[in-house]
């Protein structure tokens, strides 16, 4: 550019750029750069190395949209034994997150939270009845107490029979137990493991339990609840209760 306005020679200025003259033509044209110009590329840079079992893979998809990357992936590795490599998940993971994008099923919406390390701990029951699960051919009727750490998403289940005290109390110590250290803060909804319903008249929001109250001061915790009919600010463990729910299923 500075030297075509110092020369006005449009073949020497592409010479001095090593451009050819017809695309220096076009720059001087614009009255842009190249680096002001860039190209959105919408082409692949290789061939698609799922191109021979994709439809065979997205039928999958489509029948059975709880069916994970990595799973089909696995399922990919031992019927076609040979042709793809452990290497080729993230590929993969793209290819179907590019067609989710475009053509898949709607996905739920969980909202972005914000969490420090060493602060929060939720905890959420979640009912295992949907996965089917059996015990020497008889239905295991049964639900999880869920615990995860908010900022690193760690986890860890103990099985219960329903949302009673004992049951948070025994998920909780387990929890804790497997971790080897405390949060600051235990989170939960309005259960009734841990809150009460105060007399219809006083029109009072729920009340923590004593017996919870003391589990928490046992531990040095302090208890928080979430809003009424505010899940999303379990974001994380209901989220993760999900995902929990379909690992176990796959």
């Amino acid at each position: 550019m500075e030297e075509y306005e110092r020369t006005g020679n449009v073949s020497k200025a592409a010479l001095r750029a090593d451009l050819d003259r017809k695309t220096a033509q076009k720059y001087l044209r614009c009255g842009k750069l190249p680096s002001e110009m860039p190209v959105e590329r919408r082409w692949r840079t290789r061939e698609d190395p799922f191109a021979e079992d994709w439809e065979e893979c997205r039928l999958m998809f489509e029948g059975c949209p709880e069916l994970e990357a990595k799973t089909v992936f696995e399922w990919l590795c031992r019927e076609r034994a040979g042709k793809y490599q452990e290497g080729q998940l993230r590929t993969f993971q793209r290819r179907v997150r590019e067609w989710r994008a475009l053509s898949g099923p709607e996905q739920e919406v969980y909202f972005a939270q914000e969490h420090r390390p060493g602060v929060r701990m939720s905890t959420d029951f979640t009912h295992m009845d949907r996965l089917g699960i059996t015990i020497a051919g008889e239905p295991f009727d049964h639900q999880l107490c869920h615990n995860v750490l908010t900022y690193s998403n760690w986890e860890w289940a103990s099985i219960c029979h329903s949302e009673s005290l004992v049951a948070l109390r025994t998920g909780i110590q387990n929890a804790l137990t497997r971790l080897g250290r405390v949060p600051a803060e235990h989170w939960m909804d309005h259960s009734s493991a841990a809150t009460h319903r105060p007399a219809e008249a006083s029109g009072e929001p729920r009340a923590y339990n004593r017996a919870y109250l003391e589990l928490m001061d046992h531990f040095e915790m302090v208890p928080r609840l979430i809003q009424v009919d505010s899940p999303h600010e379990n974001g994380d463990v209901e989220s993760l209760n999900g995902a929990l729910k379909r690992r176990i299923e796959q």
